[in-house]
């Protein structure tokens, strides 16, 4: 019998290592896998590299796990917010690396290594700092950037409802980058709000099928959260 579902988020990261790749869903504190990042901390794992829209928010999430010092490099799109004081800070000093990757180049590139694709080229990006030592060609009359997927050793993130087969639906703009980071990554970790019995999730509202998701853990969410 297939049966993903864990009892907690402390099991279902225990066995991350340190240097491990971090897929994290969420854009700001939506879709944000808080209980799953407060378990990262309390596991321990360091020299992490992360990969999410930005470089966390507030004091809290992966804010929290910049803080502790648990991570190595980031990639992102937005690593700079008013209330990035942590990722602000670590950068600063020099215990942080950044690549900072375009919104849509970061999803591609995700989605690229979900799909199995070897490599694409965007036209995002040319001519500037960040197309600096990549190739380049011209095509149709248009300059491009070659760019490389993003794969993952581990994704976190957050859903609002799973099977026991780990098939996922997701709550509004909480679906952010979830979908693509689930396909991306070798082991696939989804806090969701509820388990539901197997056909309870009309199949046309799967958006992320069971295949790509390795661990299941409930998380009941908090009044008036994403």
């Amino acid at each position: 019998m297939i049966d993903k579902i864990l009892d907690s988020p402390a099991a279902a990261l225990a066995e991350v290592p340190d240097g491990a790749t971090i897929l994290i869903g969420g854009f700001g504190n939506a879709g944000m896998p808080s209980a799953l990042l407060d378990a990262l901390i309390a596991q321990g794992a360091r020299n992490l590299t992360v990969v999410n829209n930005n470089a966390g928010n507030a004091d809290a999430g992966l804010a929290a796990l910049i803080a502790a010092k648990r991570v190595s490099k980031i990639l992102c799109s937005f690593p700079r917010q008013t209330d990035s004081w942590h990722f602000d800070k670590a950068w600063r000093a020099g215990e942080l690396e950044l690549e900072l990757v375009p919104q849509g180049t970061l999803a591609e590139r995700l989605r690229a290594a979900g799909a199995g694709v070897g490599a694409f080229y965007t036209p995002t990006a040319f001519g500037t700092r960040l197309a600096e030592g990549k190739e380049t060609r011209h095509i149709n009359g248009r300059d491009y950037v070659l760019e490389y997927p993003i794969h993952g050793d581990y994704a976190l993130i957050k859903a609002d409802r799973a099977d026991r087969w780990g098939n996922l639906a997701y709550r509004k703009t909480a679906r952010n980058f979830g979908p693509i980071m689930a396909a991306a990554a070798k082991c696939t970790v989804a806090q969701v709000r509820q388990i539901v019995a197997l056909g309870a999730i009309d199949p046309e509202h799967v958006v992320t099928p069971g295949i790509f998701v390795q661990r299941v853990v409930k998380v009941p969410a908090l009044e008036g959260a994403a």
